[in-house]
């Protein structure tokens, strides 16, 4: 079931409340990644990404480091399974080819490697361990 969202795309400044909001439920409270490794000398020189629905709630966020990195891609509970992770995902794409960078790349959760795997990443080297979760190098040429 496909749900009306915009994306919205800023600075940390900007975006910094909502992102907070989604990361900290979904990966420190769900997830279990300590706090301190959630948020990051990376916020403040990344771009991030919003999903809000029609009534503006926030459903999910991104973020894309100046070096290509895509990550802190979060969909908050009741909104996953509704196209919310590949709109957000589409989004850094996007804004990452506006950009001029040449390729993207993440550290996956395994669980969703199939996920990126649809939108054209590959998996690259060994399974490692980031945060206590299993994790992938995924890759994508732009």
């Amino acid at each position: 079931m496909a749900t009306e969202m915009h994306i919205e795309e800023g600075d940390w400044k900007t975006l910094q409340h909502d992102c907070e909001r989604v990361r900290l439920m979904v990966f420190v409270a769900e997830q279990h990644v300590p706090m301190e490794e959630e948020l990051d000398e990376w916020d403040a020189k990344s771009r991030h990404f919003i999903a809000r629905d029609a009534q503006h709630m926030v459903m999910g966020c991104a973020r894309l480091l100046p070096t290509g990195q895509i990550g802190r891609l979060a969909v908050l509970k009741p909104f996953r399974k509704r196209g919310v992770g590949g709109a957000l995902l589409e989004a850094v794409l996007r804004s990452a080819k506006a950009a001029g960078m040449r390729e993207v790349w993440m550290h996956a959760q395994t669980h969703a490697e199939g996920f990126y795997a649809a939108y054209g990443f590959a998996p690259e080297g060994e399974r490692f361990m980031e945060a206590g979760i299993e994790h992938i190098m995924m890759r994508k040429a732009l």
